[in-house]
């Protein structure tokens, strides 16, 4: 229950408009700190939510693949620049964002935990090579493709992206080089 508590908070805090406007007036606090507290929020809450809908979940998320398409599909939609442009252009897209991420949450703990290896190893390349071509195009491109953001604030969360890509490769490495016949 403390944990769900935390998760309240957590929502509460990230809603309020004062933080709201500080973290969504530089693209990479945005995008990279906003957007993933708020997938936590969905995780930390989580627990209490499938408990509740427990047969809804057994019954539509048996195996994770659904839960996990869908955690997919909206973390590839809130990446776009698009989107983060109109969400903090149009209230009802703001609105979307501060539902639709904590659904995120929810359904990547549910998810997660029932995806196998395979399935868990291709959700893991699949950000990697997300976050890969996403920092190129943030980096790269010469023009402006966010209308609220600067040029040079899509560079830095380009920078941003490739060093979680970095990271990723380092931990992905690391994995592989490291003995796993004692875990189970």
């Amino acid at each position: 229950m403390k944990q769900v508590g935390m998760g309240i908070l957590l929502y509460i805090i990230l809603v309020t408009l004062p933080i709201r406007n500080a973290m969504e007036s530089l693209m990479i606090v945005h995008m990279l700190v906003q957007l993933p507290l708020l997938i936590l929020v969905g995780w930390l809450v989580s627990k209490r939510q499938v408990k509740r809908l427990r047969s809804f979940f057994e019954k539509v998320n048996a195996n994770g693949v659904p839960g996990i398409i869908l955690v997919l599909s909206l973390s590839i939609y809130w990446m776009l620049p698009r989107s983060l442009d109109e969400a903090l252009t149009f209230t009802h897209v703001e609105f979307l964002k501060f539902i639709s991420l904590p659904i995120v949450g929810v359904l990547l703990k549910d998810s997660w935990y029932k995806l196998r290896g395979f399935g868990k190893t291709f959700i893991f390349l699949d950000y990697l090579s997300m976050f890969g071509l996403l920092s190129w195009l943030y980096i790269d491109t010469p023009i402006q493709i966010c209308n609220n953001y600067l040029l040079s604030q899509q560079q830095v969360l380009g920078w941003g992206l490739l060093f979680i890509v970095l990271i990723m490769i380092l931990y992905m490495l690391q994995f592989v080089f490291t003995d796993h016949s004692n875990s189970s």
